[in-house]
């Protein structure tokens, strides 16, 4: 009799799931990270205090919103972080679009960029102020597969440096306010309204966006492409993996679009858990955070805590979840421990290929 319980005991170990297969909430300070999509504005390194206690790796993405000058004293700044902090740091560039009707912009931006990475940074950045803002000397709105950047681009797929895209917006951009899915999008739109494309008929739609981001990656099959913001495909995963599966040198980082998530989560949970098993070789966790090096410190802190725990909690366990994000409730992904370990750091080794 005992050994007939013995062996129904090791019957049962043998075929139900062993929670060695996930993580947990407590494993989440042990486990290596990577934020793959954070903001840095300061040379304070309250940020990476907080990295440091939480066994976090920073990548802080420079962003060309203002002038050259502010996209070199970034530069400065990080180059100058990353050399007190290497283990803790790396950064992207970004090249500036003053001049952009000159005759020699594109070989000063080369030679921009060529010096940022010799200076350590590990990719480059563009923004969505390009098809959605910058205008050349004729008022034209330049897109992402005009022809003045194929040479950057192409100079980019020779040297093996990836490309860092937000392009567009997420479709909530095109949308009223109270037809947006989730309450991020519906604050910064309404906090940001020149950047709502509902009230701009006037300019390409999320259509328009989407298809130029596309045509510049056909005609630069060789470039490597880290899509911000889940590439700005955010409202589907099956169409995300469309795009995957159109571009197999591109890969997406997720910073600032859970709520998206946690939308198509809760309608078919299962959908997107599948997607993120398919695809966790191509997926990149990031939050979009940003370090002013202002205010209080401690506020921030537990800011960037509770951001990094509460995306732990969705991923690693099934708990039933609610979020400001959106409204409703939810169930966590519980992702076993091979893709949380892909998404949350080695991936950010295989598209970042200097990120060391």
């Amino acid at each position: 009799m005992q050994s007939i319980s013995l062996l129904f005991a090791l019957f049962i170990l043998c075929f139900l799931p062993q929670n060695e297969s996930y993580y947990s909430l407590n494993d989440f300070q042990k486990v290596k990270k990577t934020d793959a999509h954070f903001h840095i504005h300061t040379i304070n390194c309250y940020a990476l205090q907080t990295a440091k206690k939480e066994n976090f790796k920073l990548l802080s993405i420079n962003t060309f919103t203002g002038n050259c000058e502010e996209t070199h004293a970034s530069n400065r700044n990080y180059y100058a972080i990353k050399n007190r902090h290497r283990e803790l740091f790396d950064y992207t560039t970004t090249f500036c679009l003053d001049g952009w009707d000159n005759e020699g912009w594109v070989k000063n931006t080369i030679e921009l960029i060529d010096e940022s990475i010799n200076n350590g940074a590990i990719a480059v950045k563009v923004w969505k102020n390009i098809g959605m803002e910058f205008r050349d000397k004729n008022g034209n709105l330049v897109m992402i597969d005009n022809p003045r950047f194929d040479p950057i681009f192409k100079h980019l797929a020779q040297i093996g440096i990836p490309l860092v895209g937000h392009l567009g917006e997420p479709k909530n951009c095109w949308l009223p306010l109270e037809k947006m899915t989730t309450q991020n999008d519906r604050s910064y739109f309404e906090q940001n309204p020149q950047y709502h494309m509902f009230k701009h008929p006037e300019m390409p739609s999320y259509e328009d966006q989407i298809a130029a981001r596309d045509r510049m990656l056909d005609k630069n099959p060789g470039l490597t492409f880290i899509g911000c913001h889940l590439a700005s495909l955010e409202w589907d995963v099956d169409v995300l993996a469309d795009f995957l599966d159109r571009y197999p040198n591109a890969a997406v980082d997720m910073a600032a679009r859970m709520g998206q998530l946690y939308f198509q989560t809760r309608q078919s949970r299962e959908k997107v858990r599948q997607f993120f098993i398919d695809y966790q070789d191509r997926i990149l966790y990031g939050t979009d955070i940003i370090d002013e090096g202002a205010g209080n410190i401690e506020a921030f802190q537990n800011h960037m805590f509770n951001t990094w725990i509460n995306d732990w909690e969705f991923f690693v366990t099934d708990n039933k979840m609610t979020s400001n994000l959106i409204e409703g409730e939810f169930r966590g992904l519980q992702l076993p421990k091979t893709v949380i370990d892909k998404i949350y750091n080695t991936n950010a080794l295989k598209w970042y290929n200097s990120f060391e």
